[in-house]
């Protein structure tokens, strides 16, 4: 029988490649009100597992469920002709009762 790995609660350098970004914008402090769901942004190869994991590692809280969307990028028209905005990939991430993040503490 094959020995399991010891699960460490450290975060890793690979799970701040996962989570780029907290997103603080009007819509998301309207959604996060409650204070169990907050948004990310976050690499748009990254599962949800893989963003879960990210999360309860870096910020020593427990995940209850994940949520993403994908933005397709826009195209932009400019004076010296036509552009295209990047894509991104956003998470909301529902925490489980009695977790918590302060994104904004201290502002």
């Amino acid at each position: 029988m094959a020995k399991k790995k010891a699960t460490t609660a450290q975060a890793r350098v690979s799970d701040y490649g996962v989570l780029l970004s907290p997103v603080i914008t009007e819509k998301s402090a309207t959604v996060g009100a409650s204070g169990r769901t907050v948004s990310f942004r976050v690499d748009p190869r990254a599962s949800k597992e893989d963003i879960r994991g990210a999360i309860e590692r870096v910020f020593s809280v427990k995940v209850e469920g994940v949520r993403t969307a994908r933005f397709i990028g826009k195209t932009k028209r400019t004076a010296k002709g036509v552009g295209k905005r990047a894509g991104f990939k956003k998470a909301y991430v529902t925490l489980a009762e009695g977790s918590k993040i302060d994104l904004v503490e201290g502002l």
